[in-house]
């Protein structure tokens, strides 16, 4: 049980990292700023994939 609760909190912390990637890619298209749009996408891809992740329950692992 408490290894789900640290699973459904790190869950929770890239939900919000990948909300600062969307701020940090429209900064970038507002300002024209190549590096931080791709930097911004980058983290976006990367949390949504660790948040798919983290709230996948494995094969034969019970709860």
């Amino acid at each position: 049980m408490l290894h789900t609760e640290y699973r459904i909190i790190l869950a929770a912390i890239a939900v919000f990292a990948s909300l600062a990637g969307m701020g940090a890619a429209v900064h970038g298209l507002l300002f024209d700023e190549y590096n931080v749009t791709r930097y911004g996408v980058a983290v976006i891809v990367a949390s949504v994939a660790c948040f798919v992740m983290l709230l996948n329950p494995a094969t034969g692992h019970e709860a």
